[in-house]
């Protein structure tokens, strides 16, 4: 029962942590330089011919061509005319009823901006997570029972090399040898210019064909951080008394590890899950843009420059959610390895 109102009190407290991110992140979109209109107004001049001027502010207007009045317009277009805080009620309400707004920069709704990305952003995420767990876990579990062995030590020197480079480094240098040099997978994209005319199983073969550099670049980093959480853990519960008891009774090594050290070495991991549950979707910029995969982390970055922000706010109640929802998802996941935690107090 107090486990139960644990739940039912994180769950209630996800409605204020949203509403003071989003409150504050909207904020800053308002009172930072160069918004849509600014921009707006820039390209109009340089598509005018006049090169060497900018519009930094609300009084440089007169090279605009438009009036104080079509200037209002375009502030209460975009909603720029109201206070922060009723601007902030009135796109909340329109999130509360799935409107996320209309992109300022590709002139459609933000839900069909975004939803584009949605295939490859959890594709690309998904098979992340999944291939993370399923390598470093149990290569954490041999290297702690091979501790200092010379498997041990050469898989540590592989790991730590991935982690010291970053992952858009080891993505360029992929690139360069195993797509340029030797030509073994393409040089970028989620799938061929022929796909829609493949059989379903070349298609699947494609896919996997061009993620291949991506995931590996995607994977470079959290290697090793969750290899050493599941050695480290696990090394803890092997030198713990109750592993020494189990073996004094008569159990094998093997068999104490698995059926007893093997679970509770598990609790660091769980407890990050939920962390590694939001960056299904928010994907990296940079290795996107190595890669030409029109991802969430491109479309989000290329929102914050060109000042497109009902995207940027799109993107942030999808991430927000997420990552709120998946910090539930990682308590409960301790709970299921381990019954004796409890929540209630």
């Amino acid at each position: 029962m107090e486990t139960t109102s644990y739940f039912i009190r994180r769950f209630l407290l996800i409605v204020p942590t949203f509403l003071g991110i989003t409150l504050l992140v909207f904020a800053v979109t308002r009172v930072v330089p160069g918004g849509p209109i600014e921009r707006m107004l820039n390209e109009a001049l340089l598509a005018g011919g006049d090169r060497g001027a900018s519009i930094s502010s609300p009084q440089r207007v007169g090279g605009s061509g438009l009036s104080e009045d079509q200037l209002d317009q375009l502030r209460a277009y975009y909603g720029f005319d109201k206070p922060i805080l009723v601007s902030y009620v009135d796109w909340l309400g329109k999130v509360l009823v799935l409107d996320l707004g209309r992109s300022t920069r590709y002139n459609e709704p933000v839900w069909e901006t975004i939803r584009g990305r949605f295939p490859i952003s959890i594709f690309y995420g998904l098979t992340t997570l999944f291939l993370t767990y399923a390598v470093c876990i149990p290569l954490g579990i041999a290297k702690a029972i091979r501790h200092h062995s010379h498997f041990d030590n050469v898989s540590s020197g592989f790991v730590f090399f991935g982690y010291a480079i970053p992952s858009y480094v080891v993505g360029i240098a992929l690139l360069t040898f195993l797509g340029s040099q030797l030509e073994w997978f393409p040089l970028g994209g989620f799938v061929s210019d022929n796909f829609d005319g493949m059989t379903p199983w070349q298609k699947i073969v494609d896919v996997a064909h061009h993620a291949v550099l991506p995931l590996m670049s995607y994977m470079a980093g959290s290697f090793a951080v969750t290899t050493f959480m599941m050695k480290n853990s696990l090394m803890d519960n092997l030198s713990a008394d109750y592993v020494r008891t189990a073996i004094a009774k008569g159990l094998s090594f093997k068999q104490a590890v698995y059926r007893h050290a093997l679970r509770n070495s598990l609790i660091p991991i769980a407890t990050s899950f939920g962390n590694n549950i939001s960056l299904i979707l928010t994907g990296s910029f940079l290795i996107e843009r190595i890669f030409n995969i029109d991802g969430f982390g491109l479309l989000g970055f290329e929102s914050l420059v060109e000042r497109d922000y009902p995207v940027v706010m799109g993107i942030l109640v999808i991430s927000s959610l997420l990552f709120l929802v998946g910090n539930i998802l990682s308590d409960i996941c301790v709970a299921f390895i381990d019954p004796r935690v409890k929540f209630g107090q």
